[in-house]
């Protein structure tokens, strides 16, 4: 799914060992084409995951979700910086589309 600056890709793995891991495994990236000063990258990433912190307990409920539906099972979640403007948004700006965005995770 795709926000306005950020973009979320997320899958159901299934485990091999049949044990049910309750934290999702999550990824932050920026591209270096896209950003390409290494301490502006490094700050976005900071200000990604600071956003994800304030808002992964929105995440609980989904991984009950994904108990129920398949014996064992594993959610990754990969965060995507896609922002083109030459400022960066702000921490409550992250915390907004993250928020949407994982409100908006489907698992099936």
């Amino acid at each position: 799914m795709k926000g306005e600056f950020l973009r979320i890709v997320y899958a159901s793995l299934q485990l091999e060992n049949n044990s049910f891991q309750p934290l999702p495994a999550i990824l932050f990236a920026v591209s270096k084409k896209t950003v390409p000063s290494a301490v502006s990258r490094n700050r976005v990433k900071r200000m990604m995951r600071e956003a994800y912190r304030l808002e992964k307990s929105l995440i609980p409920g989904r991984a009950e979700n994904l108990r129920e539906g398949s014996a064992s099972g594993m959610l990754c979640i990969a965060f995507l910086y896609m922002g083109r403007r030459k400022t960066f948004p702000d921490l409550e700006a992250f915390r907004v589309e993250i928020r949407v965005l994982m409100e908006s995770i489907v698992l099936s």
